[in-house]
């Protein structure tokens, strides 16, 4: 695989049909979702641009109060990232320039007062949550072009003309299209050195909207205290930002990648590669997690060889542990992208297939054996042990290990009073306590808990219909949930109590 000379038209929108002007100051990358300086088709645009001007370019890296669910633990992640990308852009001619909104709407004018200066802004290709309601209103008022880069994906999302009702569908169009995108990859580092700097930012900017602070960047929280966030839902005990999200990915490859195949549904085993918080927020890249494996294997796109079948195994021509990881990081992450990018009513209910609706609707009025409300679920306090051990690593660790969370979602789903009061509980929880949350992977996990991506399960049941059923019984049969039910039944022996847990 090859660094891009160009960044890939199909990765590339122009969202106001603006020109690029020549007489602008600089090039500005207004990094909202791709949050890291290397493996970066929106960052490499930038520099792209401002090379090809020979004007200076500013990153600008914003982080806003007025998301619903941010929180200390959000903030904290993303801020971690920050204080990584001033380490990687200083020295380098770029000015960094990490901005974090005080006060909700305090950010407001700043896009618009650098883009009156910029000769064009670049930045993420996001399809879900609020950023393309905030990209699109943007350019609804810039002055110059505000083009949107899609890094993401090994596969762009507009390769694709349209939703895939099944994982199998998609991978076999992965298998028949993927290859020719694999061989443009991102810059590996960040190319920087031919540009000129910037010699001062326009009159007032420092001072209406001052820059993140040392203090803030290097992990002084208390400096977050009076941003109007959630401060019930503390930071998670590991750090964000690229630099550890790359220790992840090593500790992963070098410990648990063997065994992941055999062992990562079983909980007792920690054979996970703990990467979906960095690649939610973009601090690792799929095309760097691909190159990695990539190296270990001796491999490159030539050595595909398996035809378009769909099947989940032989086709990248890798180990079976390095293909069975790939289908988890390309196929069903990659499916959620699909999905998000064509359909807005993605987080609906009625996104959901008319097979799923029909029965769900069916049985919308069955009795339930059990019935809690989102406080009860929120802090753990359900008949089942194995289902409460999951609230409360989401609670206190910030996600969920995979399998489990499957079942967390059906049972909820079990107890809740309709089908559509279940969907507001999963994505309010998993929103407002799973690091990843908020993401396209994440909605497809919510989503498949009530039959997107999915089929037909028989026989009928009450509450599900013909929705696939899952219970506690059968998961603690068939998987090794001792350890984990110990390690995780109780809040106040991991160090939280359930004091705040709730607003």
């Amino acid at each position: 695989m090859s660094s891009a000379d160009r960044i890939p038209e199909i990765r590339r929108r122009n969202l106001n049909g603006g020109d690029v002007r020549t007489d602008g100051s600089y090039v500005l990358y207004w990094m909202i979702a791709a949050r890291r300086a290397r493996w970066n088709f929106a960052l490499d645009r930038a520099v792209e641009l401002a090379g090809n001007l020979n004007r200076p370019l500013i990153v600008l890296e914003t982080l806003y109060a007025d998301d619903r669910w941010a929180s200390d633990r959000t903030h904290r992640f993303v801020i971690d990232g920050m204080a990584d990308n001033a380490r990687a852009f200083s020295g380098t001619g770029i000015l960094y320039y990490p901005y974090v909104e005080p006060t909700a709407g305090a950010g407001k004018g700043l896009i618009e007062h650098l883009a009156a200066h910029a000769c064009a802004v670049v930045t993420d290709d996001y399809p879900a949550f609020f950023f393309p309601r905030v990209i699109t209103a943007a350019a609804r008022k810039l002055p110059v072009r505000l083009e949107a880069v899609d890094t993401h994906g090994l596969l762009p999302m507009r390769a694709t003309g349209n939703v895939f009702a099944r994982a199998f569908d998609f991978r076999r169009f992965l298998q028949r299209e993927l290859a020719p995108h694999l061989s443009i990859t991102p810059h590996r580092a960040l190319l920087s050195g031919h540009l000129p700097p910037l010699e001062r930012l326009p009159e007032g900017v420092a001072d209406r909207w001052p820059q993140a602070g040392p203090a803030l960047l290097n992990g002084d929280i208390t400096l977050a205290s009076s941003v109007p966030i959630d401060h019930t839902v503390p930071p998670v005990l590991y750090s964000g930002g690229a630099r550890a999200g790359r220790r992840t990915l090593q500790r992963f490859l070098d410990q648990r990648l063997a065994r992941y195949c055999d062992q990562r549904n079983h909980p007792d085993s920690d054979a996970t590669s703990g990467l979906s918080p960095y690649l939610h927020f973009w601090h690792v890249s799929a095309h760097e997690v691909l190159a990695e494996i990539a190296a270990r294997e001796n491999w490159s796109a030539k050595d595909i060889s398996g035809s378009a079948t769909g099947g989940s195994s032989g086709w990248w021509g890798m180990d079976g542990a390095a293909e069975s990881f790939l289908d988890e990081l390309v196929t069903w992450r990659e499916l959620g992208f699909n999905f998000c990018a064509h359909r807005g009513d993605y987080n609906q209910f009625e996104s959901l297939p008319n097979w799923a609706r029909a029965t769900l609707q069916r049985h919308a009025c069955d009795r339930r054996p059990h019935l809690y409300t989102l406080e009860q679920f929120e802090d753990a306090q359900t008949h089942d042990e194995l289902w409460n051990a999951a609230q409360n690593q989401l609670v206190i660790e910030g996600r969920i290990h995979n399998y489990l969370r499957m079942l967390w979602g059906k049972k909820i789903l079990h107890w809740s009073e309709s089908p559509q009061a279940a969907l507001e509980i999963m994505i309010e929880l998993n929103n407002r306590y799973a690091v990843d949350g908020r993401d396209p992977n994440s909605y497809s996990g919510i989503f498949w808990v009530l039959g997107r991506y999915d089929r037909a399960w028989g026989p009928e049941r009450e509450v599900f219909g013909m929705i696939r059923y899952m219970s506690s019984v059968n998961t603690r049969r068939k998987l090794r949930v001792r350890e984990y039910i110990k390690r995780w039944s109780n809040r106040a022996s991991c160090g939280v109590s359930d004091a705040g847990v709730h607003a």
